[in-house]
């Protein structure tokens, strides 16, 4: 006999589900023999089992309807809940009108616009048992002084070059012998010529004593070479095309005009020819000069010797 409490393993061998104890099985899988006058079963006492299997059409006991009955209990419990909570949640969202919407807008953009304050630090708990979480956040004040940071040093300005120094000018010689100004310029001139070709103090002196003699150390024009006369000039002659210190002719092939009545032009082409005769340096004063001049007083040159030697010693000093 089993209590009528305790519930039968559905799933279990030879076990009965919601059967009570009177009603016997027809089938057993001990393989007993059936009793001898077997009485009809009615539905709801046919066995549940047969060779262990579960019979789909064994009817229910009370359990089990008060089990259905308690879960249809249930939904509809569900259901009224879910219709009330729906009717609460309607009944607290109350209906917002247009006016309160601007309203509501016109606040939050005027909240926008508004400047943001820092946050204030918290201020740690007094109670050592207090164990902080995260260090303070500390912003800094609006007037806070920003830290002073060194300046960088300018740069030294570079130092101006020094300007060249400008070439001094040679000096103005004062005349000698008997010479004005121009004719002392144009000597220096002569004598400073003579010396950058490196021509000896005795080459120098006998180009002077010839510019003596053909010029009277003047830078002379000819007034039959008109061309000349464009050029700086400081006399005129009259001696065919004869132009400069040295009288010398464009014709027999000095020169160009331009370049002869250039003092610095007549003493070189002067100098050139000297340095080309032989033994020149062991000559007489007169004999060279007319070795270069070809004149037809070949003795005058020979007149302007000392004067000439006056003059070169002043300019080289």
């Amino acid at each position: 006999m089993r209590d009528d409490g305790t519930l039968d393993d559905h799933s279990g061998h030879g076990g009965s589900a919601d059967r009570s104890d009177d009603v016997s099985s027809t089938v057993r899988s001990t393989g007993l023999p059936e009793p001898a006058n077997p009485q009809p079963l009615s539905p709801e006492s046919r066995p549940t089992r047969v060779g262990d299997r579960v019979n789909p059409r064994a009817a229910r006991s009370g359990r089990a309807r008060l089990a259905v009955a308690a879960s249809a209990v249930c939904c509809l419990g569900l259901i009224g809940f879910s219709q009330v909570g729906a009717g609460a949640i309607s009944d607290l969202v109350a209906p917002v009108s247009a006016q309160e919407i601007a309203q509501r807008t016109a606040a939050d953009a005027a909240s926008r616009g508004m400047a943001r304050q820092a946050p204030i630090p918290a201020i740690p708990s007094a109670d050592p048992t207090d164990t902080p979480t995260a260090d303070p956040v500390v912003t800094s004040s609006p007037t806070a002084q920003p830290t002073p940071t060194a300046k960088p040093k300018p740069k030294p300005k570079p130092k101006p070059k020094p300007k060249p120094k400008p070439k001094p000018k040679p000096t103005r010689i004062a005349p000698v012998a008997g010479l004005d100004q121009d004719q002392m310029d144009n000597a220096t001139t002569i004598v400073r010529t003579g010396r950058a070709m490196g021509v000896p103090r005795r080459g120098l002196i006998i180009a002077v004593a010839t510019a003596m003699q053909e010029s009277e150390l003047y830078n002379y024009a000819s007034g039959v070479l008109t061309e000349s006369l464009n050029y700086p000039h400081q006399a005129v002659g009259w001696d065919h095309d004869s132009v400069g210190l040295f009288q010398q002719r464009p014709s027999s092939g000095w020169g160009e005009v331009g370049d002869l009545m250039r003092p610095a032009y007549a003493t070189q082409q002067f100098l050139n020819a000297l340095l080309q005769i032989p033994g020149w340096d062991y000559m007489a004063l007169t004999d060279a000069a007319q070795a270069v001049q070809v004149s037809a007083f070949p003795w005058a040159y020979a007149q302007h010797e000392d004067r000439a030697t006056q003059v070169v010693d002043a300019i080289l000093g």
